[in-house]
């Protein structure tokens, strides 16, 4: 079984050995579904069909404020902007990421976090999507992760063009912020289906304010009984079909993609869980109930009434200015 550490009966997550990581051998199977996938969308039909028929969704804004615990270092307001799931290819219309970029920029984030899966199975895409992520201004830092698509793809590859473009790949390694934001960590941790995590190396140092950037809500098995305080991710694309409401049909791969499917989550320890839907889609360029998001979260330690979280009917913590 690919999983390698499961949900105990408290509730707690138990960390599976750094030293004996879960990678799935995909080079066969990559190529095979990457051939299925080019045949299907030979001529690359499929976009333009989508867009006659009205199925290009705007992009939205998920936006959230969190407050910082009254124990931890005072951290002045600090704007997070997170986009993943972009999956350039066949299936996704390059002016959906062109508009979500733009709607990053827009937004103003002092720093930009991506959540992977950049591309779908052809890393040539990354070419000109890396431009286009680089494009969005943060003060104060762009960090990415890679996913299982990118892992999948060819992920050196990846990795070195949005370092080439200044986008910092954070592999199971933390970068700090600079003043007034020295308090804060961005912790990245590798995918937990395709990849290497090692929470381990990804909060080692890290003693204040701890953000965890991530690819899917598994993750958490890997993160296990360490500390953190805020944890952004995407993989689920919130079903990209999905029922009125937002209750997905169906979910990628994960143990807890269902669980985590989309919104915001107070966890056990009261740590905080953004999950995106996402950008692109996989399959068809086809989303229903799941429209394309950026998410923006203001952290710090102290928020107005109005700005604080609050619970909506179905159990999201979300701030009172979520677009959808």
């Amino acid at each position: 079984d690919y999983i390698a550490r499961r949900v105990s009966e408290s509730g707690s997550l138990q960390p599976r050995s750094s030293r004996s990581p879960v990678r799935r051998k995909h080079s066969l199977i990559t190529n095979i579904i990457h051939g299925l996938e080019n045949a299907v969308h030979w001529g690359g039909w499929a976009v333009p069909l989508a867009r006659a028929v009205g199925g290009r969704p705007r992009v939205t804004a998920a936006n959230y404020a969190l407050a910082a615990s009254s124990n931890g270092p005072s951290i002045p307001p600090l704007r997070l902007g997170y986009a993943s799931d972009f999956h350039a290819g066949p299936t996704t219309d390059p002016e959906v990421l062109r508009a979500a970029c733009a709607a990053l920029r827009t937004a103003e984030p002092d720093v930009v976090l991506f959540g992977g899966d950049f591309v779908n199975f052809n890393p040539n895409q990354i070419e000109w999507l890396a431009p286009e992520l680089a494009s969005v201004p943060a003060p104060f830092g762009r960090f990415a992760v890679l996913g299982n698509h990118d892992w999948m793809a060819d992920a050196p590859r990846i990795a070195d063009h949005l370092e080439r473009v200044g986008i910092q790949v954070l592999t199971n390694r933390n970068a700090r912020l600079s003043p007034p934001f020295d308090d804060v960590w961005i912790c990245g941790l590798d995918d937990h289906w395709c990849g290497y995590p090692d929470a381990g190396a990804a909060f080692a140092g890290a003693d204040g304010f701890r953000v965890v950037l991530m690819h899917a809500p598994s993750g958490l098995l890997d993160i296990g009984d360490n500390r953190f305080d805020l944890a952004l991710c995407g993989h689920t694309h919130g079903g990209q079909i999905a029922l009125p409401g937002g209750r997905a049909l169906a979910v990628p791969n994960g143990a807890l993609s269902r669980r985590y499917s989309r919104g915001c989550y107070t966890l056990p320890h009261g740590e905080t869980l953004l999950v995106s839907v996402g950008v692109g889609c996989v399959v068809f360029p086809l989303r229903l109930h799941a429209d394309p998001e950026i998410t923006i979260c203001t952290v710090a330690s102290a928020l107005s009434p109005e700005g604080a979280p609050r619970d909506d009917a179905s159990g999201r913590r979300v701030s009172s200015d979520e677009v959808r």
